[in-house]
């Protein structure tokens, strides 16, 4: 009982990023348009939650920090509604993908702001060609030791949820190959990837120190890992995810992620960690999710072999259901399944530009997908 008490007493809440393509109506290009929209925001709740990116194409949403999955698909519908109303007065409309399919990141204006132009200085054109959508989730632990723990053994779980959201398929007008073109256009950032595993949260603090010392980085916002413990909230931060298209996806991966974090916890007050594994083998996963999405194989490393996706995605799915029985996700967790069977929104783009030839299409099917459930 104490055990259940300490999932339910303040944590595992969630909070939700959502980065968003801001396309042209009858172009159907990206547009640089987040400054008119952040204009024509007059309610001062939503302001706070509709942020700018480094680039105008790009536009941002947070939830609050909500105390269930129930409550952060409400706030999910809320700011998705109230930002395509906003957009669609302007003549734009508002995509949810990893990349957008034809558009080129060089006719891209970079956003005001001193934290833009000092990225864009370092980076130059890495940070120009950036032009990528995400999905992150914060799952809120409250112990910075118990955050470390739990973050070192959520990675091995990454290269699954990241297969389950691929959404870029396609980049500069032609079909990648792979699954989440994302995924690569954004390991040429710095500091990026899946992290090492640290011994103690000192440990992680101390890396974050020497980098600030050095001048290497001005504050830890800017390790961009794909989980890391937030260094501003209490909470360990999923960015390893495509910015899933439907609304159901995005809670479904939410309440996932939930799921799984809180099962470890479970096994960690009960002094059964979960195996952890070599930022290497994880590695390799996550390019097989990168390539293939659900359609390909991960390597088990207890078996040592290849497993389909989709049977260790069902296992993943066992694996968490007494998390998801107290959260009350089992629902939400049901969506899973759906998009195993459907596929993912790459596996959909696809199947949209191989019936079409047409870019353009593959945009209007993201239009339409993004939009439903408001």
């Amino acid at each position: 009982m104490t055990t259940v008490q300490g999932l339910l007493d303040g944590q595992f809440t969630i909070g939700i990023e959502e980065e968003f393509q801001i396309v042209d109506a009858e172009t159907r290009e990206l547009r640089s348009y987040v400054s008119q929209i952040l204009e024509g925001t007059q309610n001062a709740i939503l302001r706070e939650r509709v942020r700018p990116e480094m680039h105008q194409s790009v536009v941002e949403t947070g939830t609050g920090i909500c105390r269930d999955i129930h409550q952060a698909r409400d706030e999910i519908i809320e700011l998705r509604g109230s930002l395509k109303s906003l957009a669609e007065k302007g003549g734009m409309r508002i995509v949810a993908a990893g990349t957008h399919p034809f558009s080129d990141w060089k006719k891209q204006e970079i956003t005001d702001g001193e934290r833009y132009k000092g990225i864009v200085e370092d980076l130059q054109d890495v940070a120009r060609a950036n032009l990528i959508f995400g999905l992150h989730v914060h799952v809120g632990i409250k112990d910075k030791e118990v955050a470390m723990a739990l973050t070192n053994q959520v990675r091995y779980f990454l290269p699954h949820i990241l297969a389950l959201t691929t959404s870029s398929p396609c980049w500069l007008g032609r079909p990648s190959g792979l699954k989440s073109i994302r995924s690569e256009i954004f390991k040429r950032f710095p500091r990026t990837g899946i992290p090492g595993a640290f011994d103690s949260y000192g440990q992680f603090q101390r890396y974050i120190d020497t980098l600030v010392k050095t001048k290497c980085i001005d504050n830890a916002k800017k390790i961009w890992w794909d989980v890391r413990p937030h260094p501003f909230f209490d909470t360990v931060e999923v960015r390893i995810c495509d910015m899933t298209t439907r609304i159901d996806d995005t809670v479904a991966i939410a309440a996932l992620i939930q799921a799984v974090m809180g099962k470890l916890y479970l096994l960690y007050r009960r002094n059964w960690a979960f195996r952890e594994y070599s930022r290497e083998l994880i590695e390799e996963n996550k390019w097989r999710a990168v390539r293939y999405g659900i359609d390909g194989t991960l390597i088990d490393f207890g078996k040592q072999e290849q497993v389909p996706v989709r049977h260790l995605v069902s296992e993943l799915l066992d694996f968490v259901e007494e998390a998801a029985v107290i959260f009350k996700s089992q629902e939400a967790l049901e969506r899973i399944r759906g998009i195993m069977a459907e596929g993912t929104s790459a596996d959909q783009q696809l199947a949209v530009l191989s019936k079409t030839n047409s870019y353009q299409a593959v945009v209007d099917h993201l239009i339409e997908q993004s939009s439903l459930g408001l």
